[in-house]
């Protein structure tokens, strides 16, 4: 099964997210992700055998427990791309507060889940939520130019949990399903 450890943006979000993503519609070669799904990875971990699942639940609890975090509010507001603004191929809302508590998050995750074998990311974490994905460049200067003047607020919600979640690619693309919560909550 396709692993992904994520805090997932409430249904209030949704509406709001969705609406910054319709100022998109008109960007040729961006497609947006389904906004019902929207989610903040902290860690993508891909294949697991399900004889790894039972131990990786318990280091991800472990995890979240180091991590020293427990629940805050996060907002998420403003854009950015990946790999960088000149080569855009994912356009991302970002996370105005709450970005410490979720760099804690990863990098206690990040260690616990090395340390079982899996991939570290190879890349300084950036907290976001992806909005959409280039799949050609002929919007490229229309993305740079409201990277450029553009600064959104989607809103606030607070994070209370991190999520164990499996995604199964469909004909309808991804789809998400959450296999396991860990509370931020102290015990």
């Amino acid at each position: 099964m396709r692993l992904f450890v994520s805090v997932d943006l409430p249904e209030s979000l949704t509406e709001a997210f969705a609406a910054l993503q319709a100022e998109f519609d008109a960007v040729p070669g961006l497609r947006v992700v389904d906004p019902e799904q929207a989610h903040l990875t902290l860690q993508f971990l891909g294949e697991v055998g399900p004889a790894q699942v039972a131990t990786l639940e318990r280091e991800l609890a472990a995890a979240v427990d180091e991590s020293g975090v427990f629940p805050f509010t996060a907002r998420f507001a403003g854009l950015g791309a990946f790999p960088n603004r000149d080569y855009i191929r994912v356009l991302w809302l970002g996370v105005e507060d709450g970005r410490d508590q979720f760099s804690r998050l990863h990098d206690a995750i990040e260690a616990r889940t090395t340390a079982l074998g899996f991939e570290a990311d190879g890349h300084e974490f950036t907290p976001h939520v992806t909005l959409g994905r280039m799949t050609h460049a002929g919007g490229k200067e229309t993305l740079q130019h409201l990277l450029s003047t553009h600064t959104p607020t989607v809103g606030e919600m607070r994070v209370d949990e991190v999520r164990l979640t499996e995604s199964t690619h469909t004909a309808d693309g991804p789809r998400y399903e959450t296999r396991e919560r860990f509370s931020l909550e102290a015990d």
